[in-house]
């Protein structure tokens, strides 16, 4: 039997947020929040298991935006910096059947001199290729930078 040689690969991006990492962590945490920030790219997120704390699991539905690529995503939670970051691994939906493992973290940095204004958002992921025909996971950083660009125009009602 021909063993695969398969190989962990990274990919990252970044973009610049006009709202404070400690405000943005909070939108990214809280499910209410994050299903009303751009519906079209992030319909619902919802805890299935647990709180957000690591073992938890989160399930993404994804808006008509983006859901050609992928429709839905179930999280496991592994890490979390409170108000700085979050890993998790993902366990079933669309990108397991391309990536495994497939693990991103979000990570939120205020921006020096400007901390009550503005944060840098960071999205990365670390993946192994299910096959070779697989493209690099492009699309989801895109539309993971895309999603957090939203946050600029999200105000929450309070």
């Amino acid at each position: 039997m021909e063993e695969r040689k398969r190989k962990m690969r990274s990919m990252k991006g970044e973009v610049e947020l006009k709202v404070p990492a400690e405000k943005a962590w909070e939108m990214y945490r809280d499910n209410e929040i994050i299903s009303k920030i751009n519906p079209q790219m992030l319909a619902l997120a919802e805890y299935i298991e647990g709180d957000g704390s690591p073992e938890s699991l989160r399930l993404l539905r994804l808006g008509p935006a983006v859901s050609s690529y992928v429709k839905e995503s179930t999280q496991k939670i592994e890490k979390v910096e409170i108000g700085r970051s979050v890993t998790y691994r993902v366990v079933g939906g669309d990108l397991r059947d391309m990536y495994d493992p497939y693990r991103v973290t979000f990570s939120f940095f205020p921006v020096e001199g400007k901390e009550e204004e503005k944060c840098i958002a960071e999205w990365k992921a670390d993946y192994e290729l299910l096959n070779s025909s697989t493209p690099p996971p492009d699309k989801a950083r895109d539309a993971a930078l895309g999603f957090l660009k939203s946050f600029d125009k999200f105000v929450p009602s309070y």
